[in-house]
């Protein structure tokens, strides 16, 4: 994970900017960056100064530092502060500052954070910007835009376009007799694959029996690919559901019986998991992980070349995933320089020398240009899942939703701490259904 925001200090400008290509990034770089402060910091005798700050790990910090240093060299009198620290920390931070007025001049965002952000009057509308072109977006697909959309207004653009699949380990499916997953495989075949994992009666390493999957009944996420491939949605628009208390309990009443079963993650490994190392994949005591693309790499890194990528189950056929926002960036509404950050914001998504030092470090690159272009230096797990998200796309998904209401953020917590209570057998999936909609109405009606 990234060092936190104190003590990080950025290298001096006159380092020289290093070509992507061939050069390590290590010795181009090194890993301290400058805190920043809530708001722009303004002009200063030196020129004008932008505030930018992000969260990742420290190769995506290296890789970012490298860009910004190329932004500043080509606009001289513009001088970048950044910062960055690791996912919780960061979110906890930012929330601070948009509190106490204003987040930095450009952030990454999630896309949780979008509505919450935008209707709070924290961040400023682009569609000033990309209408007279200084954010570029002709090269981004239109519908993926609408990720960063609140009530028809564009306040942010993505970053990555990511997309959900298992991490699988393709040795003990075929020691099952599994087939290799397909885009239409059904939610019916993941549960019998899980079955047939567990009949094979395989130890982990601390002696406990093999699974076949992670029990993702308490992530949203899981539950979304299940709503999706059945033609419902989470939200039906910024203050009602899309589902209801019956969807509810079909999905938790599937997920509480296969872990009955023994078929996937027991109630501890679950309740365990928080990141690549800590999942039941990586602890191998199941042989499959849902996950995001971008983190994938870590599973092969962690358990070597026999992990893949796979499609996540449909419904007779209709795939629930879609491409999602990995990540966002906005401008803050009390930037001094806007015009600033938004050149900034167009160099990052736009610019092809900075696509080439950024990579695939925030999934694949929405401009389709320079995801082709990254594309073809791409190998091993990286270069799978982009072939991947090819696939799926050939196969066909839906359009993105546009970015959750307000309330998500806070129903998302309640998603996995109210199926926690099913894991643990003090509710029912019928109860604990029932609890999760009247929480979720009501943050929706705040």
């Amino acid at each position: 994970m990234s060092e936190p925001l104190s003590g990080r200090r950025r290298l001096p400008r006159r380092r020289a900017v290093l070509a992507a290509a061939g050069v390590g990034l290590s010795t181009a770089l090194t890993a301290a960056l400058t805190a920043c402060s809530a708001a722009g910091v303004g002009t200063t005798s030196q020129g004008i100064t932008l505030t930018f700050s992000w969260w990742g790990n420290d190769d995506r910090a290296a890789r970012t530092e490298q860009a910004v240093q190329l932004f500043e060299k080509e606009h001289p009198g513009v001088t970048v502060r950044t910062s960055n620290a690791e996912f919780g920390s960061y979110l906890q931070k930012l929330a601070t500052q948009a509190a106490g007025g204003g987040i930095p001049d450009v952030a990454q965002l999630d896309y949780r954070q979008i509505s919450q952000y935008a209707a709070g009057g924290t961040l400023r509308p682009l569609g000033e910007d990309i209408g007279n072109n200084t954010i570029r977006t002709s090269e981004m697909d239109r519908p993926f835009l609408r990720t960063g959309t609140y009530k028809g207004e564009q306040y942010a653009l993505p970053m990555g376009r990511g997309i959900t699949g298992y991490a699988y380990d393709s040795a003990l499916y075929q020691k099952a007799g599994i087939p290799t997953p397909q885009p239409s495989w059904t939610w019916q075949d993941w549960a019998t694959a899980n079955r047939k994992i567990a009949a094979l009666g395989l130890k982990s390493p601390d002696g406990r029996p093999v699974t076949g999957a992670n029990d993702g009944g308490g992530n949203q996420d899981v539950f979304e690919t299940w709503l999706r491939s059945r033609g419902k949605q989470l939200y039906a628009g910024q203050s009602r559901l899309g589902f209801t208390e019956d969807d509810l309990t079909a999905f938790w009443t599937f997920c509480d019986t296969l872990r009955r079963e023994g078929a996937i993650a027991a109630a501890e490994d679950t309740a365990q998991a928080k990141s690549t190392e800590t999942s039941p994949l990586g602890r191998r005591l199941a042989a499959a992980d849902y996950t995001w693309d971008a983190p994938f790499p870590g599973y092969t890194a962690l358990l070597g070349d026999a992990v893949h990528f796979a499609p996540t189950p449909s419904t007779d056929g209709r795939q629930g995933s879609y491409f999602k926002p990995s990540m966002l960036l906005g401008i803050g509404a009390h930037s001094k320089h806007p015009k600033e950050a938004a050149e900034l914001v167009d160099f990052l998504l736009n610019d092809r020398r900075a696509g080439d030092i950024l990579g695939f470090t925030r999934s694949t690159p929405p401009n389709r240009v320079i995801a082709a272009r990254v594309a073809k230096t791409l190998k091993g797990p990286e270069r799978e899942i982009y072939q991947y998200a090819q696939t799926m796309e050939q196969y066909g998904l839906g359009a993105p939703p546009t970015a959750p209401p307000r309330g998500d953020v806070a129903i998302n917590r309640a998603f996995k701490r109210t199926y926690e209570r099913v894991l643990f057998g003090l509710a029912t999936p019928r109860q604990a259904a029932h609890e999760l909609i009247e929480e979720a109405r009501r943050e929706l009606r705040s």
